[in-house]
């Protein structure tokens, strides 16, 4: 086994990656009574499929050489002024955005804002979000941001499923416009073929909304038509269907909103407003809908509530959604959100306001119906009549055509294929943005054939009267007094200071990996060569993204034993389903398409069952034996049991119990032999790279986390990559994309054909940095962290699962149960009080309620974990002051906990300990410590008081006055 023992032989890199030195290692081993670390890893992982030594492609590179690599990379890549629109265009993202938010770790390197009170920043820029796409779309309730457009409107589907009246619900018959972007259409198609729905696409003109569930309809259209749908959606309702708008929300700032056209949910995607193009991704979409749908909404919701003192604080709303509790009766297999970019878009409205918006638009418009007027002074037909942003005009023959298309990427502008179809003859399509200029204007008539002066042109209003919108918007503080650059710089400063991420401290949590991002892997994301780049550019303009897709799925192969890889899926849930579809359209084409059983370990994420249920399996549950392993011999009786409709299984390794289970290989034989396929759930990677390969020891398709194990930043809650890897078989089922014109008889889970594209360039910078040696190093020294917070905290918080051999993986989980039998003390209160700390918490209540899981990853020093294990540790002795009735849980530092500035500030101090022990506890910093801004929150009140906006302008003063 390699094991860089000495620093001389480590990668330079690695050695900055991985957080405990060499002699750090020797002292952790001394800790855990293991000789060497090759010795812990031999206790650890299964014999039967450990094979460390493996990963040979070549040397690691030096942060600059890898640099100097992802600059020719990029180089390759074609930035090309590009009007193809369908959903993405060019936008400007503020410099004091992109720098303050995008490019800073206090925004990127935060964890998703289950620990509410270390959050309150990220959440108040989520509810500005939510804000303005209410406020836009003139509708009750929206929710945090979903994946992308088209999932979007996939999810709205599912949602007018089960939002229609018992009669209409009855149909398996959705409406979808022909006027819908095309990759919507297709991972709608995707969708409804999995729940055997039917789509119908058609002219909304003929909607016969009596046979229907529900519609969706695309305002403005995807070739720019603006059309009146009310008539269409007031005939939905009479029917009892649900009517769903695909809408743009910059063009809201002039349309009659949603809400006025009487529809019930509207989505689309903020990727215009500020952030990049990045070849597909990652953008956030949103879905708004009626106060009457707010529990059928997916993905999160941020609401308001009080805290301990009755004061405003911010938290995830309705958490009895979360996959992890309802598991197959989910109603959605999304558990994330695109937070990052959804705090960028809305970060864009607070920086332009209502006004600035309206301006941005009013400008696109004016330029466009000049661009209009100027092709029709050609003689050339353009349509439609009534637009916002993007035009048609005919282009004649397939030569003409093309011969256009050519005078125009010469000119440095990619322009929309719209190729000929039955009755409908070749058209091409320009869709102009925030970019666009005077200039650009001419430089398309001259590539149409004439010579026309920008000045000379005039045009006239093509909004028609009863769709302007006359209602106002974006009227919160919020949006109108952060204009300035000083002004917007410190709101950001004084939210990120509100919250607790990886730039501050260890976020210990089980299950999510949250590792250094480094700097130098953060680095091209911001170039324009990679972020600058239209997902639907011809192929010869982005061969750098060619290229490091290649290079990447090589080294991912080679990691996991897989022979082929998609990266079309943009999170791990979408990953898992594009895994469950792979299965079932393998199982089809051998004529077994009636295996739809999928048996699922207690053990399992919770997404999984949600997944499988999406895929249309039946889920069976596997029970878990004493040590948390899988019951061999009950998933033996079951896999006989449904021997002639078995799907699959779904299994996550290490186990969600921080165990490698010993018979992996034989679980992986009695469904192989059942005729079922192997999901092997790739969140838990970083315990294997490097030492095991799911797809040499029976594993068919994983997912993997490529924001867990290869570094892309968690954003806050997003944005993530779930890519999956398939054995040979299962390769002709990947997801396909009418993009890519693939044959494949799955179709497209995601937006974009390789989803969030521009982020894969961070984990390729890793794997390049880091080497196969490094990779290997950074596996067995997350094993060693988590082994040593093990050992140090059984003696208090008794670890709950462990091999034969004493060991745990990468993570373990703490069992504090007892405790709360003779103390009253909960695991709530132990993640709270790790805040006064300065502590992220632990894994709560997952994947076994009143626990905490624990994750260190390989990132952190043997100083932070040992800075951690005090603090559990001194938790644990004050618990133990209730135990000998020094006072009352009630009463004590933890039930009080987080302790803020408020509570130090107190005139009076009644309870039963100092404010030096509530405030400053032993082993914590007080120089640099971290407050809190709000106590302890209730949640019981926000789920009893919804409220998901920006509070009222009374409140709201009242609250930035402190």
């Amino acid at each position: 086994m390699t094991t860089l023992e000495t620093p001389e032989t480590s990668p330079a890199f690695a050695r900055r990656h991985i957080g405990p030195s060499t002699a750090d290692v020797a002292a952790m081993l001394q800790t855990i009574g293991a000789p060497s670390l090759a010795e812990l890893i031999a206790q650890t992982v299964p014999g039967s499929i450990l094979a460390p030594g493996q990963l040979t492609f070549g040397p690691a590179l030096t942060e600059p050489e890898a640099i100097a690599h992802l600059r020719c990379v990029a180089a390759k890549n074609k930035v090309l002024t590009s009007l193809i629109g369908q959903g993405y265009y060019n936008t400007l993202t503020p410099a004091v955005i992109q720098r303050n938010i995008l490019e800073n770790p206090a925004w990127y390197t935060a964890y998703t804002p289950y620990q509410p009170e270390i959050s309150q920043g990220r959440l108040e820029a989520l509810i500005n979000f939510q804000t303005m796409i209410t406020d836009l779309t003139g509708l009750d309730i929206a929710n945090a941001s979903l994946l992308d457009e088209a999932t979007a409107a996939a999810e709205a589907m599912a949602m007018a499923k089960r939002g229609a009246s018992a009669e209409s619900a009855q149909s398996t018959t959705f409406f979808v416009d022909q006027n819908c972007h095309p990759q919507t259409i297709a991972v709608l198609r995707t969708r409804a073929t999995a729940l055997d729905w039917t789509l119908e696409i058609g002219d909304p003109a003929g909607l016969q909304p009596e046979v229907v569930f529900g519609a969706i309809l695309q305002y403005p259209g995807t070739n720019g038509h603006i059309t009146d749908y009310r008539a269409a959606i007031a005939a939905l309702h009479a029917a009892g269907a649900i009517a769903v708008l695909a809408t743009d929300p910059l063009a809201l700032t002039l349309l009659a909103s949603p809400g006025e056209l009487g529809a019930d949910l509207a989505i689309g995607s903020t990727q215009r407003f500020g952030v990049p193009l990045g070849y597909g991704g990652p953008h956030a979409a949103f879905l708004a809908t009626n106060d009457s749908f707010k529990r059928n909404l997916p993905g999160r919701l941020v609401g308001v509530s009080i805290d301990a003192r009755g004061n405003q604080a911010y938290r995830l709303a309705l958490q009895t959604r979360e996959q992890h509790i309802r598991r197959e009766k989910a109603t959605s297999n999304i558990c994330t959100a695109q937070v990052l970019l959804a705090v960028m878009a809305g970060m864009y409205a607070v920086y332009h306001g209502p006004e600035g918006l309206k301006a941005i638009a009013s400008r696109i418009h004016a330029l466009t119906a000049k661009l209009a007027a100027g092709i029709n002074s050609l003689g050339l037909q353009v349509e439609p009549e009534a637009f916002f942003d993007t035009i048609t005009f005919l282009s004649g023959s397939e030569a003409q055509t093309e011969a256009i298309h050519q005078r125009a990427i010469a000119a440095g502008i990619n322009l929309r294929r719209i190729p000929a179809t039955a009755g409908q003859p070749n058209r091409i399509g320009i869709s102009l943005d925030e970019t666009s200029t005077p200039q650009l204007l001419e430089k398309l008539w001259s590539c149409l054939g004439g010579t026309i002066p920008y000045s000379e042109v005039s045009a006239t209003e093509t909004i028609p009267a009863s769709l302007r919108r006359a209602t106002s918007y974006l009227q919160h503080p919020v949006f109108n007094q952060y204009h300035s650059e000083t002004e917007m710089l410190r709101y950001m400063r004084r939210l990120s200071d509100r919250d607790l991420a990886l730039d501050r401290a260890m976020i210990p949590l089980g299950s999510c990996t949250m590792k250094l991002n480094a700097t130098t892997e953060m680095l091209p994301i911001s170039w324009p060569e990679f972020s600058s780049i239209h997902p639907f550019v011809p192929a010869d303009q982005a061969q750098g993204y060619a290229a490091m897709i290649a290079a990447l799925e090589v080294r991912l192969c080679e990691i996991t034993g897989y022979d082929a890889f998609s990266f079309q899926p943009n999170s791990g849930a979408q990953g898992e389903y594009a895994g469950l579809l792979a299965v079932n359209a393998y199982h089809a084409s051998r004529n077994q398409a009636h295996r739809r059983i999928c048996l699922i370990p207690a053990s399992a994420h919770g997404t999984n069952p949600a997944s499988a249920q999406m895929a249309s399996m039946e889920v069976v549950g596997v029970r878990c034996d004493a040590n948390g392993n899988v019951d061999v011999e009950d998933l033996r009786e079951k896999a006989a049991k449904y021997a002639d409709i078995l799907a699959c299984v779904m299994i996550t390794y290490p186990s969600t119990h921080g165990v490698f289970e010993e018979q992996i290989r034989e679980i992986c034989e009695i469904v192989h032999a059942a005729g079922g396929q192997v999901y092997l759930d790739g969140a838990n990677l970083n315990a294997q790279v490097g030492l095991v390969y799911p797809g040499k020891f029976g594993a068919d398709v994983s997912h993997l986390n490529l924001h867990k194990t290869f570094c892309i930043p968690h954003g806050g809650g997003g944005p993530g990559v779930g890519p999956i890897g398939v054995r040979a078989h299962l390769a002709p089922f990947l997801p396909g994309h009418p993009e890519l014109n693939a044959a494949s008889p799955v179709g497209p889970v995601s937006a974009a054909p390789y989803g969030s594209a521009s982020i894969l360039a961070i984990s390729y910078a890793y794997l390049l940095l880091m080497g196969g040696e490094g990779l290997t190093r950074a596996t067995e020294v997350a094993i060693l962290n988590a082994n040593y917070i093990a050992q140090r905290l059984d003696p208090h918080f008794p670890v709950l699962y462990k091999n034969h051999n004493g060991r745990v993986a990468h993570e373990c989980i703490l069992d504090p149960r007892a405790l709360k039998n003779t103390t009253g003390v909960t695991v709530d209160d132990l993640a709270k009080r790790l805040i006064d700390y300065g502590f992220h918490a632990p894994t709560m209540s997952f994947p076994v309620a009143g626990t905490l899981m624990v994750e260190p990853t390989e990132s952190e020093s043997k100083a932070e974990i040992d800075r951690f294990c005090d603090a559990m540790i001194q938790i644990r002795h004050e618990i133990s002051a209730i135990e000998r009735g020094d006072h009352k849980v009630e009463d004590s530092p933890l039930r009080h906990a987080p302790h803020t500035v408020h509570d130090i500030a107190d005139d009076t101090w009644s309870r039963p300990y100092s404010r030096a022990q509530g405030c400053f506890p032993p082993t914590s910093r007080r120089t640099d410590k971290y407050w809190s801004p709000v106590n302890r929150i209730d949640n019981a009140y926000g789920d009893r008081n919804l409220f998901c906006s920006c509070p009222p302008i009374a409140e709201y003063c009242e609250t930035v006055s402190e």
